[in-house]
């Protein structure tokens, strides 16, 4: 097996998003163009998109990483928004644009544009994580985008299930449709709720770390693979898991917490970055497969599918926030009345990506060993159309928010809710410790306990730092300044733990425990801005 193209796609992609990190690009855009670009360079490998692959070893570790860092509480209070895009939207969609296309193309069965309309309908979880992040998009709108993308991969899974099934003649009713997709709604959440008490369990005794993080590493795809197994969404149950252990991830120990966010934070990169690599490196195998359909009628397809993609989005929105506000005198009493700006920003946030690219690859032969109507055709509709949203709306969608003018998060209020909710914390802690040094069993030198206090006012002091005054020449806050120095002493103590082991004073094994130990007294006295 010849893993030099393995090797070289994660060190380029990963080369190139470490780069457009200090560009106004974002990184999705810069790897699909530069993957375009490379896709037609003499001696570079051929990337063909194994939907085998892409399903169960990329997309489970991806949603994982996205659903544990969203908040069960916030996705909760939005559930009628997400539930209407990541359900409602996907099957709308997968019903518009199928039609659209069945007119559009002569010859081609409404089967089998129904297959493309689940293709193109859902919004990917890497591109919509991605961008939202990096435009700073208000905290609802986050959320909303966030756990629509999280759970409308089932919804396009199973409805183009049914679709193939439906055009390669294997006799599926519209009652059997719907039935499928209960079964692998209902039975993708009941998987993750059997899962997600065991598997926090697990977490919270076994007290080896490098244990607790492999672990960590092989629950998205347990998840997935039991889900499928019993013919339920491994993507529902992947992320009710997730949801569920990220809710629940202040009771496993600090070690496994500070381990596993640096894990993760590295297989997120590296595989987001291999992703959208692969998006631009697609050209080439679908260019080849176009046949009679490559021209200028192809170029005409492909401009009005990407515009109705756009369009059915802006149809669903709208009278999705507007309707149950409307009818409902419930919604109206807790909702403030629905504004234009939220649903147009939310609507020209529909990037496609590569669960896209993998399902249209996933298009099977017929039963008879012929190729799906116009296959190729299909898979070149699906590059067009994921490019398209990506350059197109990723890159115009800071403008746009720029342009709205819409409210972003509120750093000052944000640091003055995380200095009152620390006070609180301090006062319980001040009180605690009140208690143990009351018991004699609890007795420790005056040093000591002042040591621990000064600690806990310290971390009290810090975030009401950040909301005073600046030093004039730096321009740091009094906070930054301490982690600053903290930083340097700590550095001078590490060179002289390291010219005590190159004098040979010290052996290798005690420096990697006094630097160990220094580097724990950095994590706790500098903290890295996210």
């Amino acid at each position: 097996m010849d893993v030099m193209p393995l090797l070289l796609l994660v060190a380029g992609s990963a080369a190139v998003a470490a780069a457009a990190r200090r560009t106004p690009v974002p990184p999705p855009l810069a790897l699909v163009a530069v993957g375009l670009v490379v896709s037609y360079v003499p001696g570079v490998p051929e990337y063909a998109l194994d939907p085998h692959v892409v399903l169960p070893l990329i997309l489970p570790p991806l949603l994982y990483t996205a659903a544990v860092e969203s908040s069960y509480l916030d996705l909760r209070a939005q559930l009628r928004p997400v539930a209407l895009l990541s359900v409602g939207y996907v099957l709308f969609a997968t019903l518009v644009v199928g039609w659209v296309l069945h007119l559009l193309v002569p010859g081609l069965p409404l089967t089998a544009a129904l297959v493309f309309g689940a293709v193109v309908a859902p919004p990917d979880a890497v591109a919509a994580t991605a961008v939202a992040r990096r435009v700073g998009l208000p905290s609802r709108i986050t959320t909303i985008l966030q756990g629509e993308s999280l759970f409308n991969d089932a919804t396009a899974i199973t409805a183009f299930r049914v679709a193939v099934a439906a055009s390669v003649g294997e006799g599926v009713s519209w009652a059997g449709g719907v039935g499928e997709f209960l079964l692998a709604a209902v039975g993708g959440v009941a998987v993750g709720l059997v899962l997600m008490a065991p598997l926090h369990w697990l977490r919270t005794h076994v007290r080896e770390t490098l244990l607790q993080n492999t672990l960590s590493l092989l629950i998205p795809f347990v998840a997935y693979g039991v889900a499928e197994q019993v013919h339920a969404s491994g993507v529902i149950a992947v992320v009710v898991v997730a949801l569920y252990l990220g809710h629940r991830a202040w009771e496993v120990d600090f070690a496994t917490r500070l381990q596993e966010s640096a894990v993760w934070r590295m297989v997120a990169f590296i595989l987001e970055s291999a992703v959208f690599a692969l998006i631009g490196l697609q050209l080439p195998v679908v260019m080849r497969g176009l046949g009679e359909h490559e021209g200028i009628a192809s170029t005409w397809y492909a401009l009005i599918v990407f515009a109705v993609v756009v369009v059915v989005r802006f149809l669903w929105a709208y009278p999705a926030v507007w309707l149950p506000w409307l009818v409902s005198a419930r919604i109206r009493e807790r909702e403030e009345k629905p504004g234009w700006k939220g649903p147009f920003v939310i609507s020209w946030a529909g990037m496609r990506g590569v669960v896209s690219l993998a399902i249209a690859f996933s298009i099977p032969v017929t039963a008879d060993g012929e190729d799906f109507p116009h296959r190729y055709l299909l898979l070149f509709l699906t590059f067009t159309t994921v490019i398209g949203t990506l350059v197109v709306q990723g890159l115009t969608l800071p403008l746009l928010i720029r342009l709205l003018r819409l409210p972003g998060r509120d750093p000052q209020a944000e640091t003055l809710a995380e200095a009152n909710a620390q006070a609180q914390a301090s006062r319980a802690a001040e009180e605690r410790l009140d208690e143990l040094l009351a018991d004699e069993r609890n007795a420790l030198p005056a040093p000591l306990a002042d040591r621990l206090r000064s600690v806990l006012e310290r971390r009290r002091n810090a975030v009401w730092e950040r909301l005073g005054q600046v030093n004039p020449v730096t321009g740091e806050s009094v906070d930054d300044t301490y982690r600053r120095l903290s930083r340097e002493m700590i550095g001078a103590e590490r060179e002289v733990f390291v010219k005590l082991r190159d004098g040979r004073y010290i052996d290798d094994e005690m420096l990697r425990t006094l630097l160990r130990r220094l580097d724990l007294e950095e994590a706790a006295a500098y903290r890295e801005a996210e």
